[in-house]
């Protein structure tokens, strides 16, 4: 099983930004965790991050044939991006969204997401975890 791992703007500074809401934990070790835990399952990751919202259009419809699975972590973009939303619909691959702050427990603004009716479900609020609990979602979805 092959999974993409999309970050959005700003996560590339975890573990030094708004460590408050977002744990001291680096994207750098989330990723290590989840190749790690990836490994332990028989899954192949890819692992992206971008700032810029074109590049994750880009990989979101690079992906079609070639991953089973989309994990997306679109961070702002998840509530502004109707292009990120599109794109997810286009290509057919099943997503998860994930964030690792309760999003609905934060500003206003932040409850709605323009992608999550397009993926296959929402994992919000567990920090760092929520990377690992998106990829046991996804490695048991594929097998039902």
């Amino acid at each position: 099983m092959r999974i993409l791992y999309l970050n959005g703007p700003n996560l590339n500074l975890l573990g030094t930004r708004e460590p408050e809401k977002y744990g001291r934990t680096t994207l750098a070790e989330i990723e290590a965790r989840v190749r790690k835990r990836a490994g332990e399952l028989g899954a192949t990751i890819d692992f992206r991050q971008s700032n810029v919202e074109g590049e994750l259009v880009d990989w979101l419809q690079d992906a079609k044939g070639k991953f089973d699975w989309i994990i997306l972590n679109a961070a702002a973009y998840t509530h502004t991006s109707i292009a990120l939303r599109d794109a997810i619909s286009a290509v057919q691959v099943p997503t998860i969204e994930i964030h690792l702050s309760n999003v609905h427990a934060r500003e206003k603004f932040r409850h709605k997401s323009l992608i999550v009716p397009v993926c296959r479900g929402q994992i919000t609020g567990f920090g760092a975890n929520s990377y690992l609990l998106a990829l046991e979602a996804a490695v048991s979805g594929n097998q039902t």
